[in-house]
């Protein structure tokens, strides 16, 4: 779509820098990515006007990003106009590792199907990048490049539907990975991303899916047995 925004409308356009993504698009991703990597954690009430304001964005935009977020299971609303990221449970993550381990084999076959020297030169970089917030102990850095990772396998993969159910799932499970992270650390996980590179290298599709199911149910069990060891509970953030 051509044409340019006008100035004080919840339904303009951003500027060049953001390639004229719409406004209401623009703050439903910038709230989808403080629910993904933790910025708000599970069970953390925020009222609407605290999201206008730290979004810096109309009420119209906002409120239309809380309520496909809410649609997607990432939101609850908890009245007097708050909203909060739900609270996982024990049967929800359970349920949640069954899911991935399904979705994310099937995405890596697909994308080690599809794979070319740039895919894997894109995918290297950014693990890179990951391995560098690792040693920094960078625990935000850390899960958006874990994120960026499985987020070009899915592309590589060109599986939309799949891709969708996956998305969701990481954002019902990204917050409390972030709490979990946040206390425990990333030093000790392994990588499996490694594993991953080597398979693509190969042309190994089965040994790319072994490596990325290994990966996300790595995560999905610190969650799961940080919760059931009473050791946590899922109402802030460690930085």
């Amino acid at each position: 779509m051509t044409g340019t925004a006008k100035n004080g409308s919840d339904q303009g356009y951003a500027d060049e820098n953001t390639q004229r993504i719409p406004i209401h698009q623009k703050v439903y991703q910038e709230l989808r990515e403080l629910i993904l990597f933790g910025e708000l954690a599970p069970g953390q009430a925020v009222t609407i006007q605290g999201l206008i304001s730290q979004l810096n964005a109309g009420m119209t935009p906002v409120r239309e990003a809380i309520r496909r977020l809410t649609s997607e299971g990432a939101l609850e609303f908890q009245g007097n106009r708050r909203v909060s990221v739900p609270t996982p449970d024990s049967a929800s993550i359970e349920q949640m590792i069954y899911a991935r381990r399904a979705l994310e084999p099937e995405l890596a076959r697909r994308a080690a199907r599809n794979a070319t020297l740039a895919d894997l030169k894109s995918l290297t970089t950014i693990d890179n990048r990951l391995d560098q917030a690792i040693l920094q102990g960078d625990v935000g850095a850390y899960l958006r490049e874990n994120y960026a990772f499985h987020a070009e396998m899915y592309r590589m993969a060109d599986a939309p539907i799949l891709t969708e159910i996956a998305n969701g799932l990481w954002l019902r499970y990204g917050p409390s990975l972030r709490v979990v992270c946040g206390r425990m650390g990333t030093q000790n996980l392994v990588d499996h991303h490694k594993a991953a590179l080597k398979g693509l290298q190969n042309s190994d599709v089965d040994a790319v899916a072994k490596a990325i199911e290994e990966d996300v149910v790595q995560g999905m069990e610190q969650v799961y047995q940080a919760m059931n060891s009473g050791q946590f509970d899922f109402d802030q953030i460690d930085s």
